[in-house]
This record gives structure tokens, C-alpha cells and sequence, in this order.
């Protein structure tokens, strides 16, 4: 990383050792790092070169980011080299990485959840853990559901929102009480409250 500014190499170190704890291989997360950062489109070399990889780890690496809709594959008119660069709207970076990880880890626990509420417990023990799994499956499947509406939000509407914070928690109880004026819900306290 000799020939990385000090910011970018640090930012590039930093990121490899974050990835790690993401459950990517480090090399990955620098990779990453690297593209996310660059001002221009780079090449599988140029990305050896600066991060002082092998071009063989730096080809796996590229292959992992597409497979995870991290960095977009570039051709440049006239130049036979594959060009790589990151997304530019970072919500839409977010959105690649919530909804990969949703499919690499949700949905396969969601389907074995599944599986396992269709078997006949065998004893109480099973009834019990059975219980449980409902309760994890139900939890899952509602915020499943809100991450799908997430999804669909402009990054405008989605920036605002998580700028609310828990200040969402007044507009709900506004509404819950609108509702109780207009003669459209019922009055009951949240565990909030």
C-alpha cells in the first residue's frame, strides 16, 4: 500500500479489518475500499499494484463484490481491461449489501423455520421448541416484510426517516391517536408508555 495516500491507505486498512468482522475476507474489504474511494474506474492490476496483492487474490476478490452487486464491471472504448468501479449512491451500496445478506441468511433460516413449524412434535419438549421457533419465525417474517417496504423507499424518504430516529415513536402515537378521535381504533397502551 506504499503508493496509497496515507488517508486512502488507512481507509483501506480499516475497511479490510471491518470487512473480517462483516463475515468477508479482508482482502475483499480492501478491495472494496480501494474502488469505493478511487476517483477513477481501476483495473484488476492497478488495484494489485496499489494494495500489493497477488492478481489471482484480486480476481477472487472482484468476483465476490459482483456477486454481491458491490462494484460494477467497466469497459473503456479502445482498452481490452476490465474496469471496476463502485456504486455511486451509497443508499443504493446499503440496499445491495441489506438485501444480499438478507439473501445469503434470512431467507434460508426463514425456510428451515418453516420446515421445522410443519413437523408433528414428537413431545413436549419439541411443542415447547416449537413455540419458539413460531415466535423467531414471526419476528423474522414481519421484519422481512418492513425491509421489503424499506426497499421501496426513495433514498430521500429513507435518508429522512432514519434521521427521525425515535422520534418515529410521536408520529405512531399521533396516528394511534387520530384514529381513537376519528372512531377508527381502539385505545391501548403501548409497552412504551
Amino acid at each position: 500500500m506504499n503508493s496509497l495516500s496515507p488517508l486512502t491507505a488507512q481507509f483501506v486498512s480499516h475497511f479490510g479489518e471491518m470487512g473480517s468482522r462483516w463475515g468477508i475476507n479482508r482482502t475483499v474489504g480492501q478491495i472494496y475500499a480501494l474502488i469505493f474511494v478511487s476517483p477513477k474506474l481501476l483495473n484488476a492490476d492497478e488495484i494489485a499494484e496499489s494494495l500489493e496483492f497477488s492478481r489471482s487474490n484480486v480476481s477472487i476478490g472482484l468476483k465476490e463484490l459482483q456477486s454481491w452487486r458491490l462494484v460494477k464491471l467497466r469497459h473503456n472504448t479502445g482498452d481490452r481491461k476490465e474496469y471496476f468501479e463502485a456504486p455511486q449512491d451509497v443508499w443504493e451500496i446499503f440496499k445491495s449489501l441489506a438485501e444480499e445478506r438478507r439473501r445469503r441468511e434470512v431467507d434460508p433460516t426463514l425456510s428451515m423455520l418453516r420446515d421445522a413449524l410443519l413437523e408433528t412434535p414428537a413431545n413436549e419438549a419439541d411443542t415447547y421448541a416449537q413455540d419458539r421457533m413460531r415466535q423467531m419465525h414471526e419476528l423474522i417474517e414481519l421484519s422481512s416484510t418492513w425491509f421489503d417496504d424499506v426497499q421501496r423507499l426513495s433514498p430521500e424518504t429513507l435518508a429522512r426517516l432514519m434521521r427521525m430516529g425515535s422520534s418515529v415513536k410521536t408520529v405512531l402515537d399521533m396516528t394511534d391517536k387520530l384514529k381513537i378521535v376519528t372512531g377508527r381504533g381502539r385505545s391501548v397502551k403501548s409497552k412504551d408508555e
